[in-house]
């Protein structure tokens, strides 16, 4: 498959490794221009492209940038062939995205999102922390593999992601519609708790939609105040315990 990557943070780092290491054709971008990628996420065969390469003649596109940057490249995605995949991984976080009206006032993140690109989507690696990514992928069939939640709404959409979270070393599980998909923001079950496919129905199940940004913002005060304290430095599986300790 033919993929193009924009955003090489952490997880979009991962990403591009992975599927590059899985054999597929990977282009990758970011907003600084293809000279500043790390070279080291090329190991595999991506090539460091502009954003305007990364989605010309792409069979998906993953979009690993901030949620607010997303209008930004509208333009652009506008120009991808209907059949094109695109696979949103961001979430909303007021603090760094600046308030959003529309979800503040109770609109599905992954719903506005579709509303600025104008095309479907599918959602999936936006519930699962970066570290997790990067270090717990497991072979298919691995008794104690990660699952992650994918929503879509188009089947094509959904079958293409799930099969791309799988070569990503992850258990994909159906978590529906996009409109459904608000059982993986944020201060949900499901989010960033390192949950097993037997495991990952329950979770999307008990989510409580009226809770998520109550528990979002407290895990975040959590993490600001713990690592801003200059002296502490949490294990990778700090932030795991904390979501699930939330959600209890």
């Amino acid at each position: 498959m033919k993929i193009g990557i924009l955003g090489t943070g952490n997880i979009g780092k991962t990403l591009v490794t992975r599927l590059s290491q899985a054999g597929h054709a990977v282009k990758v971008a970011n907003s600084r221009g293809p000279d500043t990628i790390d070279p080291d996420i090329s190991s595999f065969g991506a090539r460091a492209v502009t954003t305007e390469e990364a989605l010309v003649d792409v069979d998906a596109v993953i979009l690993s940038i901030p949620l607010s940057r997303l209008p930004g490249i509208a333009s652009l995605v506008a120009r991808l062939p209907d059949e094109t995949v695109v696979i949103d991984t961001s979430n909303y976080y007021p603090f760094r995205d600046k308030k959003i009206e529309a979800i503040e006032g109770g609109q599905v993140e992954s719903l506005w999102v579709v509303e600025q690109l104008g095309r479907p989507i599918a959602k999936a690696w936006n519930a699962i922390g970066s570290a997790s990514l990067a270090k717990k992928d497991k072979p298919a069939g691995a008794p104690d593999r990660i699952a992650i939640p994918v929503a879509a709404d188009r089947e094509s959409d959904r079958e293409a992601a799930m099969s791309l979270v799988d070569e990503t070393g992850l258990d994909a599980f159906d978590a529906g519609s996009l409109a459904d998909s608000w059982r993986q923001q944020p201060g949900a079950p499901a989010y960033c708790t390192d949950l097993s496919y037997t495991e990952m129905g329950a979770a999307l199940d008990a989510a409580e939609r009226h809770r998520l940004p109550k528990r979002r913002d407290l895990a975040v005060a959590v993490m600001q105040e713990r690592l801003g304290d200059g002296t502490t430095n949490p294990d990778e599986d700090w932030g795991v315990r904390l979501a699930r300790v939330i959600n209890i």
